[in-house]
């Protein structure tokens, strides 16, 4: 399972453009209702932040990885984003965060949520990868990072 297969130019924001956490999630949510029939921007927005009112999913060095599972999905959905100015999230080291993942999944297959976050936290944790993000100015060039990066890490 990899990243780059939930990863689309649609879905995929290189220079997003928000004041805060919900409005982050709000709009990934919506851009993951619009491909996904019969679940509403609303119902994954709800979600995510059921989830994140437990505790923040700001998980430290400028990474969030919102997320929550909902009835009458049939596979997990992700969008990415880079945000153009970091926003405060709540993270666990204070740091502001300025890249978001944001996964929504089935609640039949939380297995596979689980493997999903672990996965991009994984991936995320190298310093080098997350720093040449920076870099790539589209979605396209955020794309084949991903997946080349997924290739060397097997």
């Amino acid at each position: 399972m990899r990243i780059s297969d939930f990863l689309s130019t649609a879905n995929v924001f290189p220079r997003l453009q928000v004041s805060d956490k919900e409005e982050a999630i709000r709009t990934l949510s919506a851009s993951i209702a619009l491909r996904t029939p019969g679940t509403s921007a609303e119902t994954l927005f709800q979600a995510v932040m059921d989830r994140e009112r437990i505790m923040s999913t700001g998980v430290g060095k400028g990474l969030a990885i919102p997320h929550g599972k909902v009835n009458g999905l049939e596979t997990s959905q992700m969008a990415f984003a880079r945000l153009v100015d970091p926003i405060d999230y709540g993270s666990i080291d204070q740091a502001p965060v300025s890249l978001v993942f944001l996964v929504v999944g089935p609640d039949s297959q939380s297995s596979q949520h689980i493997r999903l976050l672990s996965r991009i936290s994984r991936l995320m944790n190298n310093d080098a990868f997350r720093n040449a993000l920076s870099a790539c100015g589209t979605a396209e060039e955020i794309l084949a990072h991903f997946r080349q990066e997924e290739l060397q890490m097997g």
